[in-house]
């Protein structure tokens, strides 16, 4: 299929289609700033009839045609008042839509115009507020990005305002030490502006290895926060930069336990078969060798952002450890970066078979 990468959108364009007319100035703004226009060439289709794809979908220009099996059941022409709506708002597409000629359109990942839409009706003041002592866009383009994310997405939107309104700005220069690996967690931070560096010091790399870097609406923290362990790497500024954190209580009540899925071991082991799971296993190379779940991989939790790419987005993850404290907290960072994890709840302990244990000399 020929599509364009897409053109910027400017707010007046977003204020011609509902419902994001009725959004406020500065969401239109964030908004703007995360889609594109893009291009279709005639007789393309935009979409097919059962689709499941889930995106909102604006004639911007051009005609569109509807058909349902073999019969058109409309006709939709960019700038005219039909063109105002979405071309469907349900999941699963109830007809192809089809370009009669050059077409501009405006897509947008549904939830995340659900979740926009949902804050941009419970937002405050306050957070108004907040945004004005971010110097304006840089405000927006971070809290955008984090509400974005797919960790926000199953996050209620009471629970999401709170955590803005009780989030602290924080300026650092570069070369600061935001946290320290052997200490204890404290906060949940995420970057305004700026960058920073992820590295973890062992027994053999004294200078530390670098995990991550770190960019505009990423977060960390999490890990020691949840697991109640000390932290497992050291971050430090790159550049001078701005982040925002959130306390300890605050971000276990407001963030972790709506973001937390657990399932027994009878029901991991029916997504394993039905719906084709993965077992993954965040202890020690050590652990893992003396005895783990049969067919598991090995992530170590200090290693979970550096291996994101190895994982299957496309299948459920069920993320064990002994306890369930290690697993939850890589669960929390899987949620965040898009995939669908799961924690084994009473972690490998509960497990009565499936095992595969080490030789013994």
């Amino acid at each position: 299929m020929t599509v364009s990468q897409g053109r910027a959108v400017d707010v007046p364009t977003l204020r011609r289609f509902a419902p994001l007319d009725g959004m406020r100035k500065e969401n239109q703004a964030a908004l703007a700033r995360k889609v594109f226009i893009r291009e279709m060439d005639s007789g393309r289709l935009l979409f097919h009839q059962g689709d499941t794809d889930k995106r909102t979908i604006w004639v911007v220009s051009g005609t569109v045609e509807l058909r349902e099996d073999d019969r058109t059941v409309g006709v939709i022409r960019g700038g005219t008042p039909e063109a105002r709506n979405p071309l469907t708002t349900k999941i699963s597409r109830e007809f192809s839509a089809r370009a009669m000629d050059q077409v501009e359109y405006l897509a947008i990942d549904s939830e995340l115009l659900d979740l926009m839409i949902t804050w941009d009706q419970t937002g405050t003041y306050e957070v108004g507020e907040l945004q004005a002592q971010l110097q304006g866009s840089e405000g927006d383009d971070w809290m955008t990005t984090l509400l974005q994310s797919r960790a926000m997405q199953r996050i209620p939107p009471a629970n999401i305002q709170a955590i803005f309104l009780r989030m602290q700005r924080v300026p650092y220069r570069a070369g600061d030490v935001v946290i320290n690996q052997g200490a204890e967690g404290d906060y949940f931070y995420t970057i305004v502006s700026g960058r920073c560096v992820v590295t973890r010091e062992t027994p053999l790399n004294k200078d530390g290895i670098k995990l991550a870097e770190l960019t505009v609406g990423d977060t960390f923290g999490e890990e020691a926060l949840i697991s109640e362990a000390k932290r497992n790497a050291t971050v430090t500024m790159l550049t001078d930069g701005v982040l925002m954190r959130l306390a300890k209580a605050d971000f276990r009540e407001l963030m972790t336990e709506p973001l937390q899925q657990w399932v027994t071991p009878e029901q991991a082991e029916q997504m394993v078969e039905q719906k084709g799971a993965v077992w993954l296993d965040v202890r020690l190379p050590s652990e893992f060798q003396n005895l783990a779940i049969e067919r598991a991989v090995n992530v170590p939790l200090y290693f979970i952002r550096l291996k994101l790419s190895t994982l299957d987005k496309n299948k459920p993850l069920i993320v064990y450890c002994d306890t369930g404290r290690r697993s939850s907290a890589a669960a929390f960072i899987l949620v965040e970066k898009g995939f669908d994890a799961y924690v084994l709840k009473g972690g490998l302990s509960s497990m009565e078979r499936g095992l595969r244990r080490a030789a013994q000399a």
